[in-house]
């Protein structure tokens, strides 16, 4: 009896020295007292299935410390969460947009995978061929632009000339709504100038950075999705888990059908414009073909700016040109809302047409370009939601 009791210490600590963790607070030493012996039950608990041991019982909800201390947390917590948001909102921003954009390409990635290639391999199959699209246009386009850019400043004192030529286009323009008044304005003092040039400087470095930022969090984004979507089901409760991966995997397939049918619908505008400008002699066609394609990424108000814009260049035409160009863009914009997007993207989002303009006015106001672009599949995950759960549930209450 002695011998088996001498021999008991030295178990129990020989099962808490293997409940202590060799790369923490060592050397493990006997004194250690209450903390020893948990690190015998430690030991007990840990299995090669479950090597951290199986969760323990539930606290008590409705004890009354609990309900006040959870209250009392939640409260914290919210304004915590508040100001946290408040205080990294371009981060998040950023962030957000890079989320959507690897949402965007998932489509692209899941087709090559359901083709028997690799999730890295898709992934960098995608990537590869829109770095190459992209590239070839810069490669193309640079030099052009670089080219019309010059000329552009070349015959500005040609077009301040014309400004003054009150038989002119410009020059009415000028005459009604005192357009050179303006940019003598904004050009008057040379320190307003250098204000100006260090001011587009930084906001151009900015947004290279922004840029960056984005394009590296949207490869990571885009490699790691299914980890991504799989952690955010675990969030939800098991019993609702399949009724939310049935709305949740509806909803990113809206948004990775808007933005590529956005995208394409872009091109085509972007390209339709530089065959008129071509046609009619407009100057800096390319320039304004990607500025048209740009803007056309934003839904309702991209096309009207962008066309608002390439009108009033074709001015320096001929006053026939401009509104020829003008009655261009109208019958476009007809043809885009009526027949391109319901083709491309509109079986995908479904989106009725005031929601659609309520949703990217709501958006720019909040959220500026960005909000914008992501108005119309947010929106469309709204209705979703409130024609999946919200309304079901309205009807049988």
């Amino acid at each position: 009896m002695a011998a088996s009791s001498g021999d008991e210490p030295d178990d129990r600590g020989d099962a808490a020295h293997e409940g202590h963790h060799d790369l923490v607070a060592q050397p493990h030493t006997e004194d250690e007292g209450s903390v020893a012996e948990a690190e015998a039950e430690a030991a007990q608990l840990s299995t090669p299935a479950q090597p951290l041991g199986e969760p323990g019982r539930r606290l008590d909800r409705k004890s009354p410390f609990f309900v006040g201390l959870l209250g009392a947390a939640g409260v914290g917590v919210a304004y915590v969460l508040a100001q946290a948001i408040v205080t990294a909102q371009d981060t998040l921003v950023l962030i957000g947009l890079a989320l959507f954009l690897a949402i965007g390409l998932e489509p692209a990635v899941s087709w090559l995978v359901t083709h028997r290639l690799p999730r890295w391999a898709a992934v960098l199959a995608v990537l590869l061929g829109l770095l190459v699209v992209v590239g070839g246009f810069l490669a193309l386009a640079i030099p052009v632009v670089v080219e019309q850019a010059t000329a552009f400043a070349h015959q500005a004192p040609r077009y301040l000339q014309t400004l003054q030529d009150h038989s002119s286009p410009l020059g009415q323009l000028n005459d009604r709504f005192g357009l050179q008044q303006h940019l003598q304005q904004l050009l008057s003092g040379g320190s307003g100038v250098l204000d100006t040039a260090l001011s587009a400087g930084k906001a151009v470095l900015g947004t290279l950075g922004d840029l960056l930022i984005v394009i590296v969090l949207t490869i990571y984004f885009l490699a790691d999705l299914p980890r991504i979507r799989r952690g955010f089901y675990r969030l939800v409760p098991h019993s609702r888990r399949p009724r939310v991966i049935l709305i949740g995997d509806e909803i990113f397939a809206k948004v990775g059908g808007y933005v590529l049918g956005n995208a394409l619908i872009s091109l085509i505008a972007g390209s339709v414009t530089y065959g008129w400008l071509l046609i009619f002699g407009v100057p800096y066609a390319l320039l304004l073909a990607i500025l048209v394609a740009f803007l056309d990424l934003i839904p309702v108000l991209g096309t009207a700016i962008a066309g608002i814009t390439v009108s009033l260049v074709a001015l320096t035409v001929s006053w026939p040109v401009a509104l020829a160009t003008v009655g261009f863009f109208l019958v476009y914009r007809l043809l885009e809302d009526y027949l391109l997007v319901p083709r491309i993207i509109g079986k995908v989002v479904k989106v009725p047409a005031l929601v659609t303009v309520v949703a990217v006015l709501l958006g720019g106001v909040l959220l500026g370009v960005i909000g914008a672009l992501v108005a119309i599949p947010i929106a469309a995950a709204v209705l979703l939601i409130l024609h999946e759960v919200t309304f079901p549930r309205l009807d049988q209450a």
